[in-house]
């Protein structure tokens, strides 16, 4: 009977978590842009205006996709795919992509504002990012 109870409680709550999670992720989820900056002089890195695109994964909820882009020439390029996961009592992303590298992307939001940073081998800062939320029209 105890058994019964503990999986009622939990079906009857799920779906409250699953709510909680779906409205703390559209505040991230949309388009971002601003600015990449690197940190390591005498690297391959270049400054970048860049365009980040996040969305919900479908197949693992409620991870998110990050899409970015640099702008050339006022054009989107396509840089890459990243994997992130919320943590939404401190507001902020962390992020990962499969390079040698071992990158790790971190975000911390502040309502329309998020600023970011990509450490590369175990934790060299390379890039500091800073991204406006764009406003759906």
């Amino acid at each position: 009977m105890r058994g019964i109870i503990v999986l009622l409680v939990l079906f009857l709550f799920s779906p409250l978590s699953d709510a909680q999670s779906s409205k703390e992720l559209a505040k991230v989820v949309g388009s971002w842009e601003g600015e990449s900056k690197c940190t390591v002089p005498d690297s391959p890195c270049h400054d970048e205006h860049v365009l980040y695109q996040f969305s919900v994964n479908q197949k693992d909820f409620p991870q998110l996709n990050l899409d970015a882009y640099k702008m050339v020439d006022g054009s989107p390029e396509f840089i890459g795919t990243l994997a992130c996961q919320y943590h939404g009592k401190q507001e902020s992303l962390s992020c990962t992509g499969n390079t040698s590298k071992r990158d790790d992307w971190e975000f911390h939001f502040f309502g329309d504002s998020m600023a970011g940073k990509l450490t590369i081998e175990g934790g060299k800062l390379y890039r500091r990012i800073a991204l406006h939320k764009i406003k759906d029209k």
